[in-house]
This record gives structure tokens, sequence and C-alpha cells, in this order.
């Protein structure tokens, strides 16, 4: 009996949950509305500036790519022209060590021809000194030999006496 009485006091008009009424119809519609206004016009901006982001850091992505590849390939050439360089720096003090090892071989063999020079002078000097001292003691050896051997002789040789009678 209770739940006629209830439902004689709701006016007869009984609540079903199951069943929608009117203002779920209009809640409906008007969620649709905004639905449709909001992918009409919010959405697309909203997507466009996504793709742009999008699209700027792949260009981003893209020019990393490229400057490391960039860097990469600035790198080897760099290696390779500083191996490049070591080896011509190489070659040059090489070739400088040759040229210097000429110059010094033709200083040292100038040095030993004048040294040679010099000695062949010297030699020649001291045997034109030699024949000379030499020839003017053979001139003093034979009055001093023959003033000696009369010495020890006890005899006054005739020439001495001349020699010393001038002297």
């Amino acid at each position: 009996m209770n739940t006629t009485v209830l439902a004689a006091e709701g006016g007869g008009q009984t609540n079903n949950f199951l069943l929608p009424n009117g203002t779920f119809f209009a809640v409906l519609i008007i969620f649709l509305i905004v639905l449709a206004v909001i992918w009409k016009f919010v959405v697309p901006p909203i997507r466009d500036a996504l793709q742009q982001r999008a699209d700027m850091v792949a260009k981003t992505i893209d020019d990393n790519n490229k400057a490391a590849r960039a860097f990469s390939d600035a790198e080897e050439t760099h290696r390779a022209e500083l191996a490049e360089a070591r080896t011509e720096a190489a070659k040059i003090r090489d070739e400088a060590r040759g040229e210097g090892q000429r110059i010094l071989d033709e200083m040292r063999s100038q040095a030993r021809d004048e040294s040679n020079n010099v000695q062949r002078e010297a030699s020649e000097e001291l045997a034109r000194q030699a024949d000379r001292i030499s020839g003017e003691l053979r001139e003093s050896v034979g009055p001093l030999a023959d003033q000696l051997a009369g010495r020890v002789l006890g005899v006054q040789q005739a020439t001495s006496a001349s020699d010393s009678g001038r002297g």
C-alpha cells in the first residue's frame, strides 16, 4: 500500500531512471552544439599550431642532422689537411736537413781544402826556410869546423887566420 500512496502523491507520475525525460534530450542537444562549435572553430587552429610546431621540430631535427654531417665532414677534412700538413712539414724538414747536411759537407770540404792549402803552403815555406837555413849553416859550418879542428889539433890554419883578422 505504500507504493500506491507514493504514486498518488506524486501526481501519478512514475520516475523511472531508465526512461529519459525531456531535460536529458535538451542537455544532449546543447552538448552536441557545443561540441560542433568546438570542432569547427577551436580544433582547427590548435591542429594548425600543433602541425606548425611538428614541422618546426622536424625542420630543426633535419637542420641538426645536416649540421652534424657538415661538422663531421669538416672535422674529417680538417684531420686530412692536418695529416697532409704534417706530412708536408716532415718532407720540408727532411729536405732542410738534407740541404743543411749538403751545405755542412761543402763547408767541411772547403775547410779541408783550405787547411790542406795552408798546410801545403806552410810545408813549402818550411822547406824553403830549411833549404835557406841549411845553406847558411853549410856556409858557416865549414869555417867553424876548420877552426875547431885547428884548435883541437893546435894548428892555426891560414884561411882561418885571414878570416879571423877580417872579422
